[in-house]
């Protein structure tokens, strides 16, 4: 994996975890396009990469674990904690599956759009 590009996931992650912690309740549980709320919308993706980071580690045949829901105030702590375990992941495995890294990136930032 390009270094320069896991940088920028982790950086991504990073400022998208600080946005869902800085936004007040009434922000999280507004709904936006797809999701019922921006909080759901940010545990979507944590799910998301939790799902990556474990097929990397373990494989396609892993069973899934799942992300709970912890409350609109948490998602930016889940999403800290999944981001940043996809980047750990993606580091270990360099054959990892061809563009992973880019749609990480581009499903971050897609989020990132949706909190305003």
């Amino acid at each position: 994996m390009a270094e320069g590009g896991l940088a920028e996931l982790a950086a991504a992650v990073d400022r998208l975890a600080d946005r869902f912690r800085a936004l007040p309740q009434s922000a999280l549980l507004l709904a936006v396009p797809g999701h019922p709320s921006r909080a759901a919308a940010g545990l979507a993706l944590a799910r998301q990469l939790a799902g990556w980071a474990q097929q990397l580690e373990e494989g396609a045949a892993a069973v899934p674990r799942e992300i709970p829901e912890a409350g609109v105030f948490a998602v930016g702590d889940q999403l800290s904690v999944t981001g940043h375990d996809l980047v750990l992941a993606l580091a270990e495995t360099p054959t990892a599956a061809p563009g992973l890294l880019a749609e990480a990136v581009a499903a971050v930032r897609a989020t990132a759009e949706l909190t305003g």
